[in-house]
């Protein structure tokens, strides 16, 4: 990307991060601060958010969607700055599994985020200037407590669903854990409790890659008009590795040379999967900014439920009112079947209501995104039965 692309893009990140396009934004002042796991108060503090569909008379009908590590509040929208469809537009619309023409959808974007939600790269109001590594760390719990806030501000007692996968489902069995009487039913999609430590790693590598990058300037990019642009890229492309299977890439570019057939001798990308690498961490940078990388990264890392509950995990859940569906992949190698179990057998311990489904495909992590049609019948299953039991019309 040419020098100049990259100033534009970083001034159309910064302008997102205050005044995001296509979103509302609902504020809260002095009077209403966010408390944070760290013990600090974040005021005042902002929250971006789309909604879709309509909420009905009762105020029943609300579904929360959670967006994972790099998503925004554009679920089933076209994104502002790339111009691309929804993030989970497979999932979210009229007639899909999450029907916007039966459910009130709502989608924010995460506090620690960069897309209009207060975060690293917003101002603070204090200096005029954006946070940067000032703003205080946050966590999964943190995130929840200003959706909550968020919630309470559209005037819904009690949401008919929260779903979400990745960083999402953990946003959902938090929810679950912190509002047991506020949620009727989740959707903890490929996800876990608690962060496993491969999966810290691979988060830590992705940091010092950003961290290196020497205009990253100690998170002060945005002020003295850098940006770290080539350890972020790093690190997405060494991300986005996890969230694919070693068969989907293989099926997907195996070792086909790039244009070419044969090799260059060179450290070109001379394979089609170095060229996709390239692509995806080149794309990344113009839609994300650094500093959230390191924020919402480290929230996950420091994902753990059962340690507030004595380490029991169960305990989290114990005799829990909420309708819980939990959703595998057999191929998610990041949040493996495993961590999904044992999420089951806490539910099962707790007395919840809890369904199971692990899906077989070689998709991967990713695969809560793709085109996987065994989850959309899953998921449209799972709520049209809640629904009858919450009394909502048919779809």
């Amino acid at each position: 990307m040419a020098e100049a692309d990259l100033k534009s893009a970083q001034s159309v990140r910064a302008r997102e991060a205050d005044h995001p396009r296509d979103c509302e934004i609902v504020r809260f002042g002095a009077d209403r601060p966010l408390k944070l796991d760290s013990g600090i108060d974040l005021s005042p503090f902002q929250i971006a958010y789309k909604t879709y569909g309509q909420l009905n008379a009762q105020r029943s009908n609300a579904v929360l969607v959670c967006h994972a590590l790099t998503g925004d509040q554009h679920v089933a929208s076209v994104h502002p700055v790339t111009g691309k469809n929804g993030w989970w537009e497979t999932m979210v619309g009229p007639g899909k599994p999450i029907d916007t023409e039966r459910y009130f959808v709502i989608c924010s974007n995460v506090v620690g985020g960069c897309m209009g939600s207060s975060g690293p790269s917003s101002t603070d109001p204090k200096t005029g200037r954006p946070y940067g590594l000032e703003f205080p760390v946050i966590t999964i719990r943190d995130m929840v407590r200003a959706q909550a806030m968020l919630i309470d501000h559209l005037g819904i007692e009690t949401l008919f669903a929260v779903a979400g996968g990745s960083m999402g489902g953990m946003q959902v069995l938090q929810w679950a854990e912190s509002f047991p009487e506020r949620v009727f039913s989740v959707l903890p999609i490929a996800c876990a409790t608690r962060h496993s430590a491969q999966n810290i790693a691979f988060h830590e590598v992705g940091r010092q890659a950003v961290m290196a990058d020497p205009e990253w300037r100690h998170g002060r990019y945005l002020i003295e008009g850098t940006n770290p642009h080539r350890g972020l890229a790093v690190a997405r492309m060494g991300a986005h590795i996890t969230y694919m299977s070693d068969a989907a890439l293989h099926r997907k570019f195996g070792r086909r040379f790039q244009d070419r057939s044969n090799p260059t001798f060179s450290f070109d990308a001379d394979f089609e999967v170095e060229s996709y690498l390239r692509y995806q961490g080149s794309s990344f940078v113009e839609r994300f900014d650094a500093n959230s990388y390191l924020y919402l990264t480290r929230a996950m890392d420091y994902f753990d439920i059962a340690a507030e509950h004595g380490g029991v995990l169960a305990n989290a859940f114990k005799n829990s009112p909420t309708r819980f569906c939990v959703i595998s992949f057999t191929s998610d190698w990041l949040f493996p079947t495993s961590e999904s179990r044992a999420i089951v057998h806490a539910l099962n311990a707790a007395g919840a209501r809890v369904s199971f489904a692990e899906i077989v495909t070689d998709k991967g992590h990713d695969a809560f995104l793709l085109d996987e049609p065994e989850l959309f019948a899953i998921v449209r299953g799972f709520l049209d039965g809640a629904a009858r039991a919450r009394g909502l019309a048919a779809g």
